[in-house]
């Protein structure tokens, strides 16, 4: 019996009602998955924010997108797992582990050792990185939390080792002198991708170079001056004509008089600059490159702390910038500086503290990418994996089709330490998963780890698949691997999206995932980026403890379309709380009447479905159907409006109002029971429906109108179409119906008749179809019209004076208004109010004809102006139809 359960507060409060779902949820292990031969498995793993975060804006749209697909699978019966984690972004966290070291005790990582510099990252992973977790089961995230990881746990450890030293023994991963991004600030590595460029202003520096046992002279451009201190050559394009005497000659470097050979290489552009290029081998990419093409001397000028070496001479000690001012003033004495450009360039910096990025040579650990990157190209260009919208997989195609090998080892502490060991008496390199207790090679114990740890990335790329148990082949593995989708933003495509794609296919021999859904970022109403400096950033915990979690919720996912950004406008948080809100007065409204409804009594033979009834189940199951093809599509922001339209207008607006009069009729048993259980049956439907979207409230809603024996709507089942059930006929007539009480309520409105006033209507017609449709529907028109005297007839001997008319559907509804409103008056006051807006249209134009107004007047004051004025002008037309229609009738 409903009948216990009936008292729903008179109010919703979400901060009554959130906790105590979510700990019930828990309690009852509802979010935890095993292998289950007699289900199929869903699997979605959860991108591990950096322990290092708090919850924003962006990790509440892609948790709340990942929460959807496991509950909807979930409810559609697959044992669905969502495997949460964390990962220790090793550069950001030691960067934070340092900054409180320095500032509560006055120390250095260097000075409290490896070891003790670990113990305090371990206490900090414990004390801070777990906030992040705390705040996304406030989102109401279902992930199986029995399950979480973390990318350094001992097994994601041993997955690390056991890739390393399986790519390291076919020859994909290799140590080598070469040019890495270097952080002068976190003093460590980075990949391509960690490295953010930025256009600034800076110098173009013309510099001569004096040719050899010449008085001739070239003139080099650069951007860099302080690294001709390093210059080992100059190249030239072979095409160019200008200087194709002088290849192969010596010119000497300016101020430390090195001789250096003029190269030929294709690499230089004749159209930039002079059309010669000083290469410095150990201080830029492409010009390591053309070193390695014409075995060009390495010299490295500037060293890790971005300070100049004793090879840049009597520049050494200097900071780079120092040294660069104090070279200029000495090419100015020397009579070697031609000229200097102001030029807008390109500058590297670093993602993580922005720090100008110093390109060195160094010896690194490197994954070879031509092989690896073969495979996955062709399983996004089969269509193995998809990319959703599939415009991003073109952003991944640019990117693995033009990759560059990937250094792997960074200069830190805090991360999975490379799995290598040098012998310290013969030199030889051991790499193993375990480690080693002599030397292979001369059984000497004098063994030394690599010092250097894995790039980030480099475990978080085997994450689908570490988590589960590889390298043991686990049941989970076996069960929930390849998973299914991978929800993500698209600034991590080469990040996280194609390594995790190589390296399936490497160590697992399989996808990682079958979909790739890419979501945009959250901006402010402005369409402004979030950041800190703009102060213009979202909580989504303040949201939540304002407005609930389900608002926040529907908020995100409104409007929202693959692959797109949106915008956060706090208008769109007011409608999806209105929303929740009326879901909840509806509830309410239905179990007040339900009260002696019991399902186990309704005998099915004997119900009486009415238009209505047989419109809003019809509408029910097209919805359904509707619903469960959008979320197949991941059209998130389709199926909320949807919903919304169903539930708010459909259901609320119409249905609810048209069963009343059967919901109170207790004379007649059978129409009454009918109403009830149809009302039950849709309201069920839609939270069901909704659940996914609005778990807290939903559940709260469904643990009172329940009649079934499952003890939470989130393990219940997903409404399936049935088909016959869908009434195109009852829809068509209904939408007749509809559309007649919209046009009488419509001319009420603009006749301004009283809203509790009942009325006389009249509606004529030459179609026999529209008339028989409407004599059906004469109950609802009377009753949701407030109609107390409707004559349906096909043809009108004498029509009413003093009438309003309007024509829908072929049917002309004719409300005779003598009496019920006193028109001579309405045209006065009607009169009044156009006069009213004539006269602000013309304050509102004047002002922006005022070229001083428009010109001076701040932006904001001008738009408002136009809105005003066209808002003036809407509403006078309105009026004038309004007044012309009352004089016709008068």
């Amino acid at each position: 019996m409903i009948e216990e359960k009936k008292n729903l507060s008179t109010t919703y409060d979400p901060s009554q009602v959130e906790e105590k779902w979510y700990d019930y949820w828990i309690e009852n292990n509802h979010f935890h998955a095993n292998p289950n031969e007699e289900k199929e498995s869903f699997t979605i793993m959860m991108p591990p924010p950096n322990v290092t975060g708090q919850l924003h804006i962006g990790h509440a749209l892609t948790m709340t997108f990942q929460d959807i697909l496991t509950r909807w699978k979930r409810m559609q019966g697959y044992e669905a797992l969502w495997l949460p984690g964390t990962d220790h972004a090793s550069i950001a966290t030691e960067v934070k582990v340092v900054n409180k070291m320095r500032e509560e005790e006055g120390v250095g990582k260097e000075e409290v050792g490896r070891e003790g510099f670990l113990e305090r990252a371990w206490k900090w992973k414990e004390e801070y990185g777990g906030r992040i977790t705390k705040q996304l089961r406030k989102l109401g995230v279902s992930c199986d939390w029995d399950r979480e990881r973390f990318t350094m746990d001992e097994g994601c450890n041993e997955a690390v080792k056991e890739a390393f030293v399986q790519l390291y023994e076919k020859g994909l991963i290799y140590q080598g002198d070469y040019i890495v991004n270097w952080c002068p600030e976190c003093m460590t590595t980075l990949s391509d991708v960690e490295v953010e460029h930025e256009d600034k202003p800076g110098k173009l520096y013309h510099i001569r170079y004096n040719i050899k046992d010449s008085d001739n002279y070239i003139v080099v451009a650069t951007t860099r001056p302080e690294t001709l201190l390093g210059d080992s050559g100059v190249a030239v394009n072979p095409d160019d004509e200008r200087y194709e005497d002088i290849i192969g000659k010596k010119v000497i470097v300016p101020v430390v008089n090195r001789e250096i050979e003029i190269v030929a290489d294709d690499y230089v552009d004749s159209e930039f600059g002079t059309g010669l290029v000083k290469v410095t081998p150990a201080h830029d990419p492409n010009d390591f490159e053309i070193g390695e093409r014409h075995d060009l001397e390495i010299i490295k000028v500037i060293g890790d702390d971005a300070i100049m070496t004793k090879e840049a001479g009597k520049y050494e000690g200097l900071d780079r910038y120092e040294c660069r001012q104090q070279l200029i003033n000495d090419l100015k004495s020397a009579g070697l500086l031609e000229k200097i450009e102001e030029h807008d360039h390109s500058v590297g910096q670093c993602y993580r503290c922005d720090t100008t990025i110093e390109p060195l040579v160094s010896k690194q650990w490197f994954v070879a990418m031509e092989e690896l990157a073969k495979p996955a190209i062709e399983a996004v260009r089969n269509k193995d994996i998809n990319f959703v919208p599939e415009r991003f997989s073109k952003v991944y195609f640019n990117w693995m089709e033009n990759i560059r090998d990937w250094c792997i080892s960074r200069q830190l502490w805090w991360g999975h330490q490379i799995p290598v060991w040098y012998c310290q008496d013969c030199d030889e390199v051991i790499v193993r998963t375990e480690e080693p207790t002599e030397c292979p090679k001369c059984s000497s114990t004098n063994l030394k780890q690599d010092e250097d740890v894995l790039d980030t990335w480099f475990s978080s790329g085997l994450w689908p698949f570490s988590t589960l148990g590889w390298p043991e082949e686990t049941e989970e593995l076996k069960y929930f691997y390849p998973t299914d989708v991978l929800v993500t933003g698209r600034d991590i495509i080469f990040f996280w999206v194609a390594r995790m794609i190589f390296m399936a296919l490497e160590c697992k021999g399989e996808i990682p995932f079958k979909d790739i859904y890419i979501h945009g970022l959250v901006r402010d109403a402005e369409g402004r980026k979030m950041s800190k400096s703009l102060g213009n950033g979202i909580d989504p915990i303040e949201v939540i403890d304002q407005f609930g979690t389900d608002t926040l919720r529907f908020t995100l996912i409104t409007g929202n379309t693959p692959g797109n950004d949106i915008r956060y406008r706090e208008e769109r948080v007011e409608a999806s709380r209105n929303f929740a809100n009326k879901l909840w007065n509806a509830s309410r409204f239905v179990l007040m009447n339900l009260e002696d409804f019991d399902l186990e009594d309704v005998d099915y033979s004997t119900l009486e479905y009415t238009l209505a009834d047989q419109w809003i189940i019809s509408r029910l199951n097209k919805k359904i159907n509707q619903v469960t093809k959008l979320l197949e599509e991941y059209q998130f922001g389709q199926v909320s409006q949807e919903l919304y339209d169903f539930v708010w207008r459909e259901f609320c607006d119409w249905y609810i109002e048209l069963v009343k009069p059967r919901l109170y009729q207790k004379d007649n048993q059978i129409a009454r029971q009918t109403a009830q259980y149809v009302t039950w049956f849709v309201l069920d439907n839609i939270l069901r429906l909704l659940h996914p979207f609005m778990p807290f409230i939903t559940e709260e809603i469904w643990q009172y109108l329940s009649a079934e024996e499952e003890e939470s709507l989130m393990i219940s089942y997903w409404p399936e179409v049935d088909n016959l059930s869908v009434n195109h006929k009852a829809e068509a007539k209904m939408e007749v119906i509809m559309e007649l009480i919209r046009s009488i309520r419509n001319i009420r409105n603009e006749m301004k008749v009283n809203p509790g006033k009942k009325i006389t209507a009249i509606l004529t017609s030459e179609s026999d179809e529209k008339l028989v449709i409407a004599t059906e529907g004469k109950d609802y028109i009377s009753d949701l019209a407030n109609v107390d005297d409707l004559t349906i007839i096909r043809e009108l001997e004498d029509r009413p004076e003093q009438a309003s008319t309007a024509i829908t559907n072929e049917v002309e509804i004719i409300l005779p208004l003598a009496g019920m409103v006193d028109i001579n008056k309405e045209i006065i006051r009607l009169e009044e109010e156009i006069e009213k807006m004539e006269s602000e249209i013309k304050r509102a134009v004047g002002k922006l004809s005022n070229k001083g107004f428009v010109d001076n007047a701040p932006d904001h004051l001008v738009e408002e102006e136009k809105r005003k004025k066209d808002e003036y002008t809407a509403k006078k037309e309105q009026l004038e139809e309004r007044l012309n229609s009352l004089k016709s009738i008068n």
